[in-house]
């Protein structure tokens, strides 16, 4: 060997030597890999109540949620969800900002993964020991909403969880409120549904999460046809906010019967034995002087509202100057400057959770108003305020008050302005709603007392006669009533130090009801067969009998120059029949109002030792009265129109379906019908009058008291009422007839109801029997005497299966034009969210 070859062995062995020892450091520890770096490498970041990454690239949307406690607690929330984008269908209520349920989220680390559940609060045991609280938590489940795997955890135990499939899912049952809508069987579609990673925002105290939503199905209802582009599939947006728990130091308040705030319960399981365990809390935000001592003071943070940059003018400074008449309650209570009014800052959404925002609403048809709050359930503090305003309401409004007035004054400006006088009706609408929001239930008495005692009651228009005219000038009041400033000073009013809360709360309710201050529930004033005889909506005045009078005398001058002068310049003549629906039955309300009397119970919402315990029937004086008068709205001659009104109205529709159009008239077709109108009005009068439970109190009245009206009264008046007379004649005689028919089927009606006491369904037939065998001696022209042995045949059947025929299948309903919002029943409505 050479050399040379010596050299380059001896190289080669260094070489392999060499490497031998780069094996041998391969071999040593490797440096940890970063898994949360590598998670997060690349996505973007936003930081706020919990940092927020972003994955553009793959639509996803991750959360770093705190260390773990022993509890595996990763993160406790309030959880409120929102529509951004709607359906726009007021029967389905899917609206633009409608919220769902507020929920307190815990995140619970359970081994490599995390679950989100929604806490129980509605039972507690509050001043108990641990093993009381741990008893009532394994009573009362919480529900596991969501779970997913760990994506990585950081080195200070922070969780990294991708939380896109909690955001996609259906979290406000959107498929069940299609079917129970009647819209079909929908499901939600993954592959078509997504995270919205542009709508990210974290903010310090609140993060806001959006998700594009598609449901499909294959046999969409009428609504989802009528409005979306491909009704096989229905794309939402859903919204999400995360929002921090409030911070200790409020207050919990628990309500008093009489007071009318809006409150939840919660089951105290620790509550000692000489307690009741079911106590309400309030709802209320939390409203704090700067100076506790002052009987007036200003305060640390004030109560915002925020007007929806949606709203157009003159629209939205109509909703800013209602809204600002709740700071004149607050400045009552001793609050300076303690409720403000601004617009949503530009760019601001008004879903955020940092904001309490007055929202303008588009659906197809008009439709409800509300007032919701987002509300902490352990102490019933509210954290953030939510109005939905309907925004064809208020071309609803013009619409009645130019069928009323006559549109030559509209857009004139004055008092008798139709848009004038409609944007008075919103700014009363957005204080009403805001007041909802704020802590405070309807209050359906306060119209019985003190004129506008409340701006939580619903408002009728006060319509004057002035020389055979209508006058406007004081169709609406501006600003809040004296139940209005009660009710917030007891909600809001702290307390002095060192006093009794309690006692001092009620020593406020007690000199409300010494003042004359009434209050009936939603629950005792809506439907129209409740007992409370002040408990009406859209009613005025103490004596509902004289204001029924008073809207028969402004229905008969409307109706009497109705035609060609109620249409704005060169629309469709054909308008014309759905404007003078609600004019036809503009006293419907006052229908109900005055029913109330009838069989009516007046009662208070007392608390022992009040001295207001005991309950009064109405007299029978007032109840034999109200019924006169709703007879009187019967009368073939109030229930007529002219021959030249009736010639307007039965103008062609050429143009395209308008589905506002079509519900909101008398009948179908362009030929109007005005027996079937006086139908309309008779069902009014009758429904309301002989509703089951009205009956049943008045057949108990009579029991305690034979001095009373009773069932039998108000059968003889209404029977007499129709009477083969004969004082019809021509066009009257068959809205007489109809009238007579009409009060046939709703006492069939009502005796095929389950509710009705056998005492009345008794009463009813024997007085149905008797005045079938009377009916043989009917006059009137050949068309009556027909009537009268058709119905002579129904009713004289005692075993009543000819009455239960009529009825049978609903094939003698008739359609009643929606008042307000679709299937509802009132024009100027609104409604309470739960």
């Amino acid at each position: 060997m050479g050399k040379t070859f010596i050299k380059s062995l001896m190289a080669g062995a260094c070489a392999l030597a060499m490497a031998g020892s780069a094996v041998a450091a391969d071999k040593s520890p490797a440096k940890p890999v970063d898994k949360f770096a590598e998670a997060i490498a690349g996505l973007e970041r936003k930081d706020g109540l919990v940092p927020v990454f972003v994955d553009k690239k793959d639509g996803k949307v991750l959360l770093l949620l705190p260390k773990p406690g022993a509890d595996g607690i990763a993160g406790r929330y309030l959880y409120q969800t929102y529509l951004r984008a709607g359906l726009g269908s007021n029967p389905t209520g899917l609206d633009r900002s409608a919220p769902g349920d507020t929920q307190i989220i815990a995140f619970r680390k359970v081994g490599g993964k995390v679950v989100a559940q929604f806490e129980n609060w509605g039972f507690s045991a509050a001043r108990g020991s641990a093993d009381e609280q741990k008893a009532v938590a394994e009573s009362f489940p919480v529900s596991t909403v969501w779970s997913n795997v760990i994506e990585a955890e950081r080195a200070d135990g922070g969780l990294l969880v991708d939380v896109t499939s909690f955001l996609t899912r259906d979290a406000q049952g959107i498929a069940k409120t299609l079917k129970r809508s009647r819209q079909g069987d929908f499901r939600l579609h993954d592959g078509l549904s997504y995270a919205d990673t542009g709508a990210v925002n974290a903010f310090p105290k609140n993060i806001e999460l959006e998700a594009v939503q598609t449901f499909v199905g294959d046999e969409p209802g009428s609504e989802v046809r009528g409005i979306v582009p491909d009704p096989r599939n229905v794309t939402l947006v859903l919204h999400h906010s995360l929002v921090a728990l409030p911070e200790p130091g409020y207050q919990p308040r628990q309500n008093d019967p009489r007071v009318g705030v809006i409150d939840h319960t919660v089951a105290d399981y620790s509550a000692p034995l000489n307690e009741p365990i079911v106590h309400r809390l309030v709802h209320r935000f939390r409203l704090e002087k700067t100076d506790p001592t002052a009987a007036r003071s200003p305060v640390k943070t004030p109560i915002v509202f925020y007007i929806d940059r949606a709203a157009p003018e003159p629209v939205r400074s109509a909703l800013m100057d209602g809204a600002r008449w709740w700071a004149e309650a607050f400045d009552a209570a001793g609050f300076i400057d303690a409720f403000k009014v601004e617009v949503l800052p530009e760019g601001v959404s008004p879903l955020d959770a940092r904001y309490s925002v007055v929202n303008w609403v588009h659906r197809q048809t008009r439709g409800w108003s509300y007032g919701h709050a987002v509300v902490d359930p352990r102490t019933g503090e509210i954290v953030k305020g939510d109005v939905l305003l309907g925004s064809q309401r208020i071309r609803q409004d013009r619409l009645i008050f130019e069928g009323l007035a006559g549109s030559d004054a509209t857009g004139k400006g004055g008092p008798n302005d139709p848009i004038e006088i409609s944007l008075a009706r919103l700014r009363q609408l957005a204080t009403h709603e805001i007041g909802h929001s704020i802590g405070l239930q309807h209050n359906f008495a306060a119209s019985a007392y003190g004129g506008r005692a409340s701006v939580m009651d619903y408002p009728a228009p006060k319509i004057a006669l002035k020389d055979g005219k209508l006058d406007f000038t004081d169709a609406y009041g501006r600003g809040v009533g004296d139940w209005d400033k009660f009710a917030i000073d007891w909600l809001y009013g702290p307390a002095p130090a060192g006093a009794d809360e309690k006692a001092w709360l009620k020593a406020k309710a007690d000199r409300s009801q010494a003042a004359g201050l009434r209050y009936v529930s939603d629950e005792d004033g809506r439907s129209a067969d409740t007992a409370h005889p002040l408990g009406a909506v859209w009613d005025n005045g103490s004596d509902p009998v004289a204001e029924l009078d008073h809207l028969m005398a402004v229905r008969k001058v409307a109706l009497d120059r109705f035609g060609l002068g109620n249409l704005p310049k060169g629309a469709s003549v054909a308008d014309l029949r759905r404007v003078i629906v609600p004019i036809y039955i503009f006293h419907r309300y006052q229908i109900d109002a005055t029913a109330k009397l009838v069989g009516g119970i007046d009662f208070t919402y007392a608390a022992e030792g009040d001295g207001h315990e005991a309950s009064k029937v109405v007299p029978v004086a007032r109840q034999a009265a109200a019924v006169d008068a709703l007879l009187r709205t019967l009368s073939p001659a109030a229930l007529d129109l002219s021959d030249k009104t009736l010639d307007v109205l039965n103008a062609g529709q050429s143009q395209g379906n308008d589905k506002a159009y079509d519900i909101e008239t008398f009948g179908q077709g362009p030929v109007f019908d005005l027996p079937a109108a006086s139908e309309v009005a008779a069902d009014l009068v009758w429904s309301a009058l002989f509703a089951p439970a009205r009956l049943n109190r008045l057949v108990e009245a009579k029991r305690r008291d034979p001095g009373q009206l009773g069932l039998e009264g108000v059968m003889d008046k209404a029977l007499a009422a129709v009477a083969f007379d004969g004082k019809a004649t021509g066009r009257q005689a068959e809205l007489a007839r109809r009238v007579r028919q009409r009060l046939v089927v709703s006492l069939a009606q009502t005796l095929n109801d389950k509710t009705l006491a056998p005492t009345a369904a008794a009463v009813i037939r024997a007085r149905l029997v008797d005045w079938g065998k009377g009916l043989a001696k009917a006059g009137g022209d050949s068309a009556d005497r027909a009537q009268a042995r058709l119905l002579a045949g129904i009713v004289a059947d005692e075993t009543g299966g000819r009455l239960a025929a009529l009825v049978e299948g609903g094939k003698a309903k008739v359609d009643i034009p929606p008042g307000p919002p679709i299937g509802e029943t009132d024009w100027f409505g609104d409604i309470l969210a739960d």
